[in-house]
């Protein structure tokens, strides 16, 4: 709809700050019930289906596929909420389901997007710590280790965002209330316009200046800081990896030094050289993988938090003019939906880098007395391609 700058706000916090500046939101009542509709369907059919295979595992839960479980749970109950506000929107902002249910939804909307960040924040501490430093991560496989973080990530993402019960509330308003000859709105703009009732996102005005620290602390503490973790994380693996390829396995160079010996020698050769192209093979898919994770992971959260955090401090200080307010508004509400495309990418990941919790065949480890690429037992540390491989 078309927005006034005054010193009101819209449904999904739009400010309408004085000069008059006319801001058309008729594209989001289109773009965001179809981004949303989407996501709802992916994410409960992809994490369903997660679910349902890892609680058909009969052999005990490995790290990652605890954290993967829960990462789930958590992106199928963001999607649940969803609806609520494709219903919403359709109806130009109308909220009929109370105060209450207005509160909970916009709760689980946060809840759940930073209980996916900070269970992704485990996944790479997880696969940092066993790629990095397996010898010291002995004593963090334990079931126990795992439940105790698992309950700790859902009671900190729980105190973050409580506070959102308190600011998120409905309210009246009306369409025609602020009349100007620049808004470019639907007939549904007029001085006699019927008072709906709207369902705020961040806070209503009078409540709007305690929000902001709130919101902005919100950001730094439930994206930022742990998008920090990841990529220092996952620069240390691909780094570590790295090295690997630098270093071939001491069979290959062995091999390599017996050339001009019998040729009875060659086949043992022949078969450390192949040993060693499917090691560097599998390493260098583990790099693409992480990248491929880390760059979804920033364009999924990255636009979305910085151009809220704009928009919350744009709307306080009522600074910056009508043309840079309306890029920032445009901008915080086309990054909405991509924050949301996380809660089904993370499964679609899970299967398309074919982690089941489980090892694959011909890549065990010591236990089941699996080869390495240099003779010795294999040890089950390459991320994506064995026990070890957590999915974002």
């Amino acid at each position: 709809m078309g927005l006034k700058l005054t010193s009101n706000f819209s449904s999904d916090g739009s400010l309408l700050v004085s000069p008059p500046c006319s801001l058309d939101e008729s594209y989001k009542y289109v773009f965001l019930p179809v981004c949303y509709s989407l996501t709802f369907l992916f994410s409960l059919s992809l994490n369903s289906v997660v679910l349902v295979r890892s609680c058909r595992v009969r052999r005990r839960w490995t790290t990652s596929l605890t954290y993967m479980v829960n990462l789930a749970s958590t992106d199928l109950m963001y999607g649940l909420s969803l609806p609520f506000l494709v219903h919403s929107y359709v109806l130009r902002d109308r909220w009929v389901f109370g105060d209450f249910m207005c509160r909970l939804v916009r709760f689980l909307f946060y809840f759940n997007l930073y209980c996916s960040i900070f269970f992704l924040t485990c996944i790479s501490v997880h696969r940092y710590l066993g790629i990095c430093h397996p010898m010291k991560t002995m004593s963090l496989e334990s079931k126990r280790v795992v439940r105790i973080v698992c309950a700790l990530v859902w009671l900190v993402v729980f105190a973050l965002t409580c506070p959102i019960f308190r600011f998120a509330q409905t309210g009246l308003l009306s369409r025609g209330q602020f009349p100007d000859p620049t808004v470019t709105d639907s007939p549904n703009t007029s001085t006699n316009a019927e008072p709906y009732l709207n369902c705020w996102d961040d806070a209503i005005d009078r409540e709007f200046a305690d929000y902001v620290p709130y919101g902005v602390a919100l950001h730094l503490l439930g994206f930022f800081v742990p998008f920090v973790i990841i990529a220092w994380c996952y620069s240390q693996v691909v780094r570590t990896i790295f090295q690997t390829l630098r270093s071939p396995p001491s069979s290959v160079e062995d091999g390599m030094a017996s050339d001009t010996e019998p040729s009875r020698e060659r086949p043992s050769v022949s078969i450390a050289e192949s040993q060693y192209s499917h090691y560097i093979r599998r390493r260098r898919k583990s790099i693409k993988t992480i990248v491929t994770i880390t760059l979804l992971f920033a364009l999924c959260f990255l636009p979305f938090h910085v151009t809220r955090t704009l928009f919350l401090l744009l709307k306080r200080a009522q600074t910056g003019g009508c043309g840079v307010f309306k890029a920032v508004s445009i901008c915080y509400k086309v990054t909405r939906p991509l924050a949301s495309c996380n809660a089904w990418l993370n499964a679609l990941l899970y299967f398309l880098t074919g982690d089941k919790g489980a090892p694959a065949a011909g890549k065990s480890g010591p236990r089941s007395g699996g080869r390495g690429p240099s003779g010795g037992p294999q040890q089950n540390r390459d991320p994506f391609v064995s026990q070890e491989r957590a999915k974002p």
